[in-house]
């Protein structure tokens, strides 16, 4: 690992900060908003995602073309290429269906709390046992994929 700049965890809380409040002041920290919208009566949400998709995607171009390395980490930027296998699948229906019926994303779940909606903590406390059963599942088939392979 290279060495970070004393600047790395702040401006990691800053820019989370700025996303939750870009949340909330766009009203996507309430899941009756985002129902709508996956109902297709409110399509707010579609300029939401696409306007952080368009800045993402001019910046993660500039940014890797530009050959330089992040100021805080020093790492080279680039793209990070993940294979479309099963788990992807799964993982992607799994969040998306989990997504329509809570009516919120994580992200949207933690600003959300910051606004004052308390009973959005049940959500989270789904995704925290979903990620943690879905660790411990990966790490148990790594486990026995290793002694699997030990024992030929």
């Amino acid at each position: 690992m290279t060495d970070q700049s004393p600047l790395f965890l702040p401006l990691i809380f800053l820019g989370g900060l700025l996303f939750g409040i870009g949340l909330a002041v766009s009203h996507m920290t309430h899941p009756e908003v985002v129902l709508a919208f996956l109902q297709f009566t409110d399509l707010g949400l579609a300029f939401v995602m696409g306007g952080a998709g368009l800045v993402t995607m001019l910046v993660i171009g500039v940014a890797s073309r530009s050959g330089r390395s992040a100021p805080l980490t020093g790492t080279t930027y680039g793209r990070r290429l993940k294979v479309m296998d099963r788990n992807v699948l799964v993982g992607g229906t799994i969040f998306g269906v989990g997504w329509g019926l809570s009516g919120i994303c994580p992200g949207a779940a933690y600003a959300s709390v910051g606004v004052g909606n308390y009973p959005i903590l049940v959500a989270i406390a789904g995704m925290f046992l979903g990620a943690y059963a879905q660790g411990y599942w990966r790490s148990t088939r790594a486990e026995s994929a290793t002694a699997t392979a030990a024992g030929d």
